[in-house]
């Protein structure tokens, strides 16, 4: 399972879920989880997922009409045009550009992505070019840490192999 930040720590609170990614890799996580700051680095994160993740979360600021600081978590279904939409532009890989890469490259090569894909997004109050994230988006980090800690709780009981399932089963733990 994959924890990713994205983001541009260079464009304000576009930096939310490289911070929130930074401060989740200082925590304990279950196994089979691995936690990265992933950044402007979408195209890598396409590739990469077709590692065999049987989940994944990814953290970004999403835009909205919630005050800024506000939490969401969104569950990605599949493109309603029915197929896959691959919009690639390094520096603006959104978690629906990588998505939409990731169906491409599916696709293409007959590797699945994750079973499972959630978003935590926080509305952001600025992405003008600058350094630190605003205060409402920087007071909601740490209530992020908690929300992404409880999805993965979630997501591994529900996707990873329990140890005495796999033992009993004669498959991989």
């Amino acid at each position: 399972m994959l924890v990713a930040g994205i983001g541009n720590i260079f464009l304000g609170d576009d930096g939310f879920g490289v911070e929130t990614a930074r401060r989740l890799r200082e925590e304990t996580m279950p196994p089979g989880v691995e936690v990265q700051d992933t950044g402007v680095r979408g195209v890598h994160l396409a590739y990469q997922l077709l590692d065999g993740y049987a989940g994944l979360v990814l953290v970004d600021a999403v835009p909205g009409d919630d005050p800024p600081g506000t939490l969401r978590v969104i569950e990605p279904g599949p493109d309603p045009a029915g197929g896959p939409v691959a919009v690639v532009d390094g520096h603006r890989m959104t978690p629906d550009a990588v998505l939409g890469l990731l169906d491409t490259l599916a696709e293409g090569t007959g590797e699945a992505g994750p079973r499972r894909v959630l978003v935590v997004g926080c509305v952001p109050e600025t992405v003008e070019e600058g350094m630190g994230l605003s205060r409402s988006v920087a007071a909601a980090v740490p209530e992020a840490v908690l929300l992404v800690r409880e999805l993965v709780d979630d997501l591994v009981a529900e996707l990873l192999p329990h140890p005495e399932a796999g033992a009993a089963a004669g498959g991989p733990s």
